[in-house]
């Protein structure tokens, strides 16, 4: 058992921290919460990513990557969210429903054709699978459908909550397009719809109080055209290739939980030293210490289950128990810290200069997003001969 990086990881990290603490903790993250209008990175930040070079870790050498693993994945995301789960999620959004998706189901063509473009940061990727009427119940909510038209399909329905969709130029979308089978897993495509010069495709971006840099929207298709060519897998066979960018998905959202983690952490450790109450630092005070070692313990905790599901995806093992469990995990641990951090700054905490508020809001949104903790809870127990809950 091996608990340790490699020198390439080890020093991922290190140029990673660098440049969040350079270009994004701090004034850059809080402008990006601050002005609602934003809802996505700028482009002098997306040039400053793609000068990083980190769009290629998540694509094999040969189709111009650098063959980075999903534990790369793993501390990209984590760094990027510690100084904000906003740009991590506006990165993430592309290497985790591009690269990664088209890398579990997509065929040499799709490979050849999008994976040196997402490595060198030119296109962008959303996720449509939420509809209005369910979420987590993705096999029996979906309502939007494809019907074959010549050498295209003609998409109609409507997807809800989908981060980043108003910036995409593909979204990897989920219809059904067999409504006669009894057996719902079957009846399921994913489709990479293009969104750009697509009348049939409308984005509208909703206002939110958490995560406010990386935009939810509505989206709707009304006989909006995809080429057959851009089905990702068979048909009807969508659920199980999308299966593992779900367990990436929930990976990732535990990664940048635990960046919140992390962030919420360091500064209550920085304020604990510095801020004084009757005449000495407050982090003498042992109501103090225990908050952060509570949340140092947590944050272990939760890195060392996120890595284990990482570790297990990568090598191909089942995960899908591990990668629920980590995002239930690592999402409680981060609103905790926030939790947590607010009470040791107290006043100062709930300013909007203060990051606390910030860390606090963010991870609210991951304890429901992209599964419920109430549902995965439900999940993680059948995997122990229980009957469903629902």
């Amino acid at each position: 058992m091996d608990f340790g990086f490699t020198r390439d990881q080890i020093m991922l990290r290190k140029s990673m921290r660098e440049f969040v603490d350079k270009e994004i903790k701090g004034e850059y993250a809080r402008d990006l919460d601050d002005d609602l209008s934003k809802m996505f990175i700028d482009e002098s930040m997306w040039q400053k990513i793609k000068d990083l070079g980190i769009f290629a870790a998540s694509v094999p050498e040969e189709y111009g990557g650098l063959g980075g693993s999903i534990i790369d994945d793993v501390i990209i995301s984590e760094e990027f969210a510690r100084g904000s789960t906003a740009v991590a999620m506006s990165f993430g959004a592309t290497t985790g429903f591009g690269a990664r998706s088209i890398l579990f189901g997509g065929t040499e063509e799709q490979k050849r054709l999008y994976l040196p473009q997402i490595a060198e940061g030119e296109i962008k990727f959303a996720m449509a699978v939420t509809e209005p009427a369910g979420g987590t119940d993705l096999l029996g909510a979906i309502t939007t459908t494809a019907r074959p038209e010549g050498d295209h399909f003609i998409v109609s329905g409507q997807k809800i909550y989908i981060t980043n969709a108003h910036m995409a130029d593909y979204i990897l979308t989920l219809v059904r397009t067999d409504e006669t089978t009894r057996k719902k897993s079957k009846s399921l495509t994913l489709f990479l719809m293009p969104v750009k010069d697509n009348p049939g495709v409308k984005i509208v971006p909703m206002k939110k109080f958490t995560i406010k840099g990386a935009s939810a929207c509505e989206v709707f298709f009304d006989n909006a055209k995809v080429p057959a060519e851009n089905m990702v897998g068979e048909l009807h066979n969508g659920w199980y290739v999308l299966l593992k960018t779900l367990n990436h998905e929930r990976i990732i959202v535990a990664a940048l939980t635990n960046g919140i983690g992390q962030a919420a952490l360091e500064d209550m450790v920085a304020y604990a030293k510095k801020r004084e109450a009757f005449g000495r630092p407050i982090g003498q005070y042992q109501s103090i210490q225990h908050k952060i070692a509570d949340t140092a313990m947590e944050l272990e905790l939760a890195k060392l289950i996120t890595y284990k599901a990482a570790w297990l995806l990568e090598a191909g093992k089942p995960c899908h128990m591990e990668a629920v469990m980590a995002k239930v995990f690592s999402s409680e641990m981060a609103f905790k810290a926030g939790t947590r951090g607010l009470d040791i700054f107290a006043g100062y905490g709930v300013t909007l200069e203060c990051d606390m508020q910030r860390y606090f809001r963010d991870s609210r949104q991951c304890t429901f997003s992209p599964i419920s903790n109430e549902m995965a809870r439900n999940f993680i127990a059948e995997q122990f001969g229980l009957p469903k809950s629902y």
